[in-house]
């Protein structure tokens, strides 16, 4: 068997079981779980963002979960550099990389390539955090508007990530964020690298899923991971603070509504959530294999995804 181990990535909406089916791929092909959610790389909140325990990462190892502070701003540029390491470093040791999430930009960015765009440096990105701390983002966006005005046009005025990211762009090139996505993607793998996998479920069974799934993390303490990241009073404009519950349960929290409504609100948005996710996947995305949750068995899901593999199916 060649050590370039095809990479599996396995892609879904919220609540459709992924984690599980990867877990159980790295056991049977002797592979390494990579992350591809926005909110598992936050060590805050394990169990608002449903990160796999330390049972299911003790069956198999576990990569870029909960490797950053809830007051870090981290992004797809970031996660796409450390994803390719432990790729690579799967490769090495002749393990199968299975990358698993539902952020569709993380999924599209490894499968299909990046805007080459030049890293920021440090320093740019402190004096644009400086001044959304001092002026908010009102300013960073008027500062938008001045020197990139079409991005600007693109972007919603509450987009505090996408405008911040503008703006350092524009400082550090002096060129406008429209100028490099105009330009060819870089990819960091070839398409053929790859076997792309979508659990397909019905929206029935994921809203059930989804609300069944918020109730057991409520159980699991869900309120008081809310209630320490609350205490720490960081800007709601965070990638962290937007994870789902937390604004919700924070409204609870602060004394804006009951605890029911809270739950239900989270429940609410989750399925609102998860819908657009199947919308983006439906459009954008364009697996080998798919899952179909409630018909096929995970067996069967392993079996396909081994005759799709070129070496395996060897």
């Amino acid at each position: 068997m060649q050590t370039a181990q095809q990479i599996i990535v396995i892609a879904g909406p919220t609540a459709s079981g992924k984690s599980a089916l990867a877990l159980m791929l790295a056991e049977e092909l002797n592979g390494v779980v990579i992350n591809a959610d926005s909110m598992q790389v936050y060590k805050d909140i394990p169990i608002l963002a449903a990160t796999p325990t330390a049972e299911d990462a003790a069956r198999a190892p576990h990569k870029l979960y909960g490797i950053y502070d809830a007051a870090y701003q981290g992004n797809v540029v970031d996660w796409l550099k450390l994803c390719k390491q432990e790729i690579d470093a799967a490769r090495a040791h002749n393990q199968t990389p299975v990358v698993v999430g539902g952020t569709g930009m993380y999924i599209e960015s490894l499968t299909k390539g990046v805007t080459p765009i030049p890293e920021t440096p440090a320093e740019i990105r402190q004096e644009v955090d400086e001044m959304l701390k001092t002026g908010g983002l009102e300013s960073l966006y008027r500062e938008l508007q001045k020197s990139d005005p079409e991005t600007a046009a693109r972007l919603s005025a509450n987009d505090t990530t996408r405008i911040r990211r503008a703006v350092e762009i524009r400082r550090h090139t002096g060129k406008s964020l429209s100028y490099w996505h105009a330009l060819p993607l870089k990819t960091v793998f070839a398409p053929e690298e790859f076997i792309l996998s979508y659990i397909k479920i019905e929206r029935e069974i994921l809203d059930i899923r989804a609300r069944t799934r918020f109730d057991r993390m409520m159980e699991q303490g869900a309120l008081k991971e809310a209630e320490k990241l609350v205490s720490r009073n960081l800007p709601d404009s965070l990638p962290a603070m937007r994870a789902l519950g937390v604004q919700e349960l924070k409204a609870y929290i602060k004394g804006e509504c009951p605890l029911s409504k809270a739950v239900e609100n989270a429940k609410l948005h989750t399925r609102q959530y998860a819908k657009r996710q199947c919308t983006w996947f439906n459009n954008r995305y364009k697996p080998d294999v798919y899952f179909n949750a409630g018909e096929d068995s995970a067996k069967k899901f392993v079996d396909d995804i081994k005759k799709a593999h070129k070496y395996l199916a060897k």
